[in-house]
C-alpha cells in the first residue's frame, strides 16, 4: 500500500497549463476549501432524502412531487440524482467521486481519526465492486428499494455505516471504501472510460520536475505519474499543475479504449458484461416483463395442486422481502425465489452471451493486445445507454403520474439506444483497423460484435414499444 500519511499542499505549479479546461482543474486544486463545504452540503442533502422519508406515513391519495416529502425525495434521489450522476460519469469522468460524493467524503474524513490499520490482502481482491454491485442490486429489488424509504435507508444507510467504518480501521486521509469495496465503484469505472474529460499526465514532464514539488495526498491511491485510464481517478483535481505535468484535458470518447497501452483489466470486463449489462438490464426490466407473472403463476398452480404452500407465504420481514400491507404490497417466497432467478439467473446468462461475443472476435482475430477485455470495454457506450436507460424508466414513472407530457420520450429512447450501439460499432471497427490479420478475418469481427448490439437492442425495445 503507498504510504498512509502524505500531507496535502496547496503548492501552486510554476507554469500553470493553459486553457480553460485545465484551468478548471486548477480550479478545483486551489479551492479545497470551496469543494470541502460542497461535499458537507451535499452530506446534509442525503441524509435528509434518505433518513427522512423513512419515518413519513405513505402519500394519501391525489398527493405530487410538490407537496408530499416522502414522493418529492423519492422523485429526486432516483427520479433525478442517479441518473445525474451516470449522465455526469459519461461525461466528466468520475467528478461525482471526487467532489460530490457522500460517502467518498465521510470515509476520508474519518480515515483522519481512525485506527490507520494496514490493507489486509482479503480487502484489496479486485472482485469485491463486481460482488457488491450484483449483491446491491439484487437485494434492492427484493426489497423495494425504488419504491419505499425504508428499503433505501437500509440499503444506502448500511453502504454508508461501511464506508465509514472503513474510514475508521484503515488508512489515513484516504478513500479505502471507494478504491476498493464501494458497490458502485465497477460501473464508474467502466463508464468514466468513455468521458471526453480526463487528467491527462505528462511522463516526461513529471520526470523533470521530480524534486520541485510536494507530493499530493491522492485519496483513492492512484499511481499518478504511470496514470494512463480515467477509471480509478475521481476527478478531485487535487493534482492539477502537479509537477506541471498533470492537466484536465479533452479527449476523444474513444481514445482510451482505443490505447492499447491503457489497461483493460478482467475485472470491468466482468462488471460490464456481468454487472452492468447483465444484472443490471434484468433488474431494470423485471417488473415489466411479461414472463415473470406467467412464470409465478406457472410455479403457483403447481404447488397448490401438491399443496406445497409453504412457498406462497408472504409472512415475511420487510427487510427481506417486500412487506407493506398498509400499500397492500407483500412479496411471498415464491416472488423472492423468482427474483433472483430472474436477475441473477437472467442476468448471468445475458452476460454469457454477451462475453462469447467478445470472446468469438478475440478469437477471430489472434491478436494478444485485442483480447476479449479490449473488446469488451467497446461495448462501454452501449453499456452507458442501457443503464441510463433503466435508471430514466423512474423518472418517466414520476412523470407520468403527475401528467407530464411524454410525447418526446418515444424519439429520446430510440436515439440514446441508436447513439450507444452505433458508438459501440465503430469503436470496434477502429478496434480492427489495428489488427495486422486478414480482411475476412476482420470483417467477421465486425459482424460478431453486431450481436451484442443486436441483443441489447432488442431487449430495450420489447420493454418500450412491445410489452
Amino acid at each position: 500500500m503507498p504510504e498512509q500519511v502524505i500531507t496535502f499542499h496547496t503548492h501552486r505549479p510554476t507554469a500553470p497549463p493553459a486553457g480553460r479546461i485545465a484551468a478548471a482543474g486548477l480550479f478545483l486544486r486551489r479551492h479545497r476549501k470551496l469543494i470541502l463545504s460542497i461535499q458537507w452540503l451535499v452530506v446534509v442533502f442525503y441524509a435528509a432524502l434518505v433518513i427522512i422519508p423513512a419515518f413519513l406515513p405513505l402519500p394519501p391519495q391525489g398527493a405530487h412531487i410538490w407537496d408530499n416529502l416522502r414522493l418529492f425525495a423519492q422523485f429526486i434521489f432516483w427520479g433525478v440524482w442517479w441518473p445525474g450522476v451516470m449522465i455526469a460519469t459519461v461525461t466528466l469522468g468520475r467528478v461525482w467521486c471526487g467532489v460530490f460524493c457522500p460517502e467518498g467524503s465521510l470515509t476520508e474524513w474519518v480515515s483522519q481519526y481512525g485506527r490507520g490499520h494496514p490493507l489486509p490482502r482479503w480487502l484489496k481482491w479486485s472482485g469485491w465492486p463486481f460482488v457488491a454491485f450484483v449483491c446491491t442490486t439484487v437485494y434492492g429489488q427484493l426489497v423495494s428499494v425504488y419504491e419505499y424509504p425504508q428499503a433505501a435507508l437500509l440499503v444506502l444507510g448500511g453502504s454508508t455505516v461501511a464506508a465509514v467504518a472503513i474510514g475508521l480501521l484503515y488508512g489515513r486521509e484516504k478513500r479505502i471504501w471507494c478504491r476498493y469495496l464501494c458497490p458502485a465503484s465497477g460501473v464508474f469505472a467502466v463508464l468514466a472510460k468513455i468521458a471526453p474529460l480526463h487528467y491527462k499526465v505528462d511522463r516526461d514532464a513529471w520526470d523533470r520536475h521530480a524534486d520541485t514539488f510536494e507530493p499530493v495526498n491522492c485519496a483513492p491511491l492512484v499511481d499518478m505519474r504511470r496514470m494512463t485510464s480515467a477509471s480509478e481517478c475521481h476527478a478531485c483535481g487535487r493534482c492539477a499543475g502537479q509537477r506541471d505535468a498533470v492537466a484536465l484535458s479533452a479527449r476523444s470518447p474513444f481514445a482510451e479504449v482505443l490505447n492499447l497501452d491503457a489497461p483493460a483489466r478482467t475485472p470491468e470486463a466482468i462488471t460490464l458484461l456481468f454487472g452492468v449489462l447483465g444484472v443490471a438490464t434484468a433488474a431494470f426490466q423485471w417488473t415489466v416483463s411479461p414472463w415473470f407473472p406467467k412464470a409465478k403463476l406457472s410455479f403457483a398452480e403447481w404447488l397448490v395442486e401438491r399443496e406445497h404452500f409453504a412457498l406462497l407465504d408472504n409472512d415475511v420481514p420487510w427487510w427481506l422481502l417486500t412487506h407493506y400491507p398498509e400499500a397492500s404490497d407483500l412479496f411471498t417466497w415464491l416472488d423472492g425465489a423468482l427474483i433472483l432467478a430472474y436477475l441473477i439467473g437472467g442476468g448471468f446468462l445475458l452476460g454469457g452471451l454477451l462475453w462469447l461475443s467478445t470472446a468469438l472476435a478475440a478469437w477471430l482475430i489472434k491478436d494478444s493486445r485485442l483480447n476479449w477485455q479490449r473488446f469488451t470495454l467497446a461495448l462501454a457506450p452501449l453499456a452507458a445507454a442501457s443503464v441510463i436507460l433503466g435508471l430514466s424508466m423512474l423518472t418517466v414513472s414520476h412523470l407520468k403520474a403527475e401528467h407530464f407530457w411524454l410525447g418526446w420520450l418515444p424519439a429520446f429512447r430510440i436515439a440514446l439506444l441508436a447513439g450507444g450501439g452505433l458508438a459501440t460499432l465503430w469503436l470496434s471497427g477502429r478496434l480492427l483497423l489495428l489488427s495486422q490479420q486478414t480482411a475476412w478475418r476482420k470483417w467477421s469481427a465486425w459482424l460478431v460484435m453486431y450481436l451484442p448490439v443486436g441483443s441489447m437492442t432488442g431487449l430495450w425495445g420489447l420493454v418500450f414499444f412491445f410489452w
